[in-house]
């Protein structure tokens, strides 16, 4: 177990339950129900134990954030790109075919340590977090937290979509204008935006659009989801794709390019993009090519 933050409760302290007085006490969650969350996960202790939500908060009393995990994770040697880091916050170009965290030994997080600098502020992390998932099949721009004020910043953000994500993609069939899906996901509300880039001629697939993907939500394989309800699944997509869309060896054609939100510490907008993968380009010209090969020889 790690305490990431001890708090001290001062004489004086007006009578509140902890569910209440915990979110003026630690600066790693801001919000109600993020404090919900961690007093349900065992993750508040009042003077060493496990509190409740509806435990009164007495002066004098010692309140911890913990980490449940027992030790930092063992580190997975595995190079990254790192597009950009400072001592709050890095940002690395994860590659398709690997988790970001959970229960493997082979994910991103585990990665992370290797790759990036240790930060040298007071409320370092004991290990790099990242603040958000890509899925397993999916590449791109990943960014992650170096301190406990940058996570709960960060964290914070997303809660108020202030963090603003641009997806690459590849899809079935022709979209001849930008639109916007708005279908709910396991009953939750969900928005995407969609904008077409780019349409070309397959002979497998009668036509492939290039398009930028805009998740105004942050839903479990929303994009995927989304691109398939309209009839114009992400090439590559086993689960939700068709069977003539999945290419043996090529992946998703699914990147997340852009990434825009306010820096921990400055406030200031920061927008870090990256070339789309050499795959997207290659796919797209590959198919023309054979198009317009089988026009011209018929």
């Amino acid at each position: 177990m790690i305490v990431r933050e001890t708090h001290l409760v001062p004489q004086g302290v007006q009578a509140m339950r902890l569910s209440d007085y915990a979110r003026t006490a630690f600066q790693a969650i801001p919000s109600r129900k993020g404090i919900a969350k961690a007093i349900k996960r065992g993750e508040i202790h009042i003077d060493g134990a496990p509190g409740q939500s509806g435990d009164w908060i007495q002066a004098g009393q010692t309140l911890e954030l913990v980490d449940l995990q027992q030790r930092i994770p063992k580190t997975y040697r595995m190079p990254l790109e790192v597009v950009c880091e400072d001592d709050h916050l890095a940002v690395i170009n994860k590659p398709p075919g690997i988790e970001v965290s959970g229960n493997k030994f082979k994910t991103i997080e585990n990665a992370l340590a290797a790759n990036l600098a240790p930060s040298p502020r007071a409320d370092a992390l004991p290990w790099p977090r990242p603040v958000h998932r890509l899925d397993y099949s999916t590449s791109g721009l990943l960014l992650v937290a170096k301190t406990a004020g940058a996570q709960c910043f960060l964290g914070h953000c997303f809660e108020q979509r202030r963090i603003h994500k641009c997806y690459c993609a590849v899809v079935m069939g022709p979209l001849p204008s930008p639109g916007r899906i708005a279908e709910p996901i396991n009953g939750l509300p969900a928005e995407s935006r969609y904008e077409p880039l780019e349409t070309v001629s397959s002979l497998q697939s009668g036509h492939l659009t290039r398009v930028n993907l805009f998740p105004e939500t942050g839903r479990t394989h929303q994009l995927r989801i989304h691109m398939a309800s309209i009839g114009h699944p992400i090439v590559g997509d086993q689960k939700y794709g068709e069977a003539g869309n999945i290419l043996k060896g090529k992946g998703l054609f699914l990147a997340a390019v852009e990434l825009r939100f306010p820096h921990p510490a400055t406030q200031q907008e920061m927008k870090i993009a990256m070339e789309i993968p050499h795959k997207f380009g290659a796919l797209l010209h590959r198919e023309q090519a054979r198009w317009d090969k089988f026009k011209h020889e018929s």
